[in-house]
């Protein structure tokens, strides 16, 4: 396996688009990732889940409520169909394909590790692994994916900012960290534990900080970004990349 850009020295922070680049064009569409590339975003993070015809898809609410007015869930729509109503949405192969030559962040939402396997056999074959951060969203999992997959880097999606040590003994590289719970002091500490801190601006979707700040997911403003930086995260993810890398 190649050495995994996550893993080595780089420029920082990194500058990752947030659903391929939410404000550039459709979020996870070949448009949105090819706009996060011309505005030299450095990777591009996308999400995982699956229809009910077992199709790895990258599709990013549990349901279609928010983008088309449906109620169903992606798990209840075969990808035809699925396609039919979100002609943008690609399948993780032609995501990770598609995400080339970028760095690519994978926000797995499936929380059952039989599909593990399935994920890392699409990043082995399309020979992204050197270029891909796997984000699971449980201790458990990261173990799991771990004693699969020796050398795939892995980003702890944790809901608890305190379980950094638990994600540290599960061998995670990376851990990450909402704006809000972001200090000078816990990104320390997760640096103290062996690994780097990637940070995802504004607000979690669904549960609300009555701390700053006061954007949704994915949006940041100029004070937001500054104070961000005295953490001096080693990633951040936004929807408008722009904000990073425009002089």
């Amino acid at each position: 396996m190649a050495v995994n850009r996550w893993l080595g020295v780089f420029k920082k922070p990194l500058v990752i688009a947030h659903r391929g680049g939410a404000l550039l064009a459709q979020e996870n569409s070949r448009a949105a990732f090819r706009a996060a590339e011309k505005a030299n975003a450095d990777a591009i993070e996308t999400d995982v889940r699956i229809t009910r015809d077992g199709i790895l898809v990258n599709f990013h609410d549990a349901d279609l409520q928010r983008l088309c007015g449906d109620r169903r869930s992606v798990a209840e729509i075969d990808f035809r169909t699925l396609k039919s109503l979100v002609p943008a949405i690609m399948t993780l192969a032609e995501a990770i394909a598609s995400s080339a030559p970028l760095g690519l962040l994978l926000d797995v939402k499936l929380m059952d590790r039989t599909y593990l396997p399935s994920i890392l056999a699409e990043i082995s074959r399309a020979d992204a692994a050197g270029r891909t951060l796997l984000g699971l969203r449980d201790i458990a999992l990261v173990k799991a994916a771990r004693d699969t997959a020796a050398d795939i880097a892995i980003l702890a999606l944790a809901s608890d900012p305190e379980l950094h040590q638990s994600a540290a003994q599960a061998r995670a590289n990376w851990f990450r960290l909402w704006q809000g719970e972001l200090s000078p002091g816990r990104a320390a500490s997760i640096r103290g534990a062996g690994m780097r801190l990637a940070v995802m601006v504004g607000q979690p979707r669904d549960v609300p900080l009555p701390e700053y700040p006061r954007y949704p997911v994915g949006l940041v403003d100029a004070e937001g970004l500054k104070q961000i930086a005295i953490a001096d995260p080693d990633a951040i993810m936004l929807d408008d990349p722009h904000l990073l890398t425009r002089p």
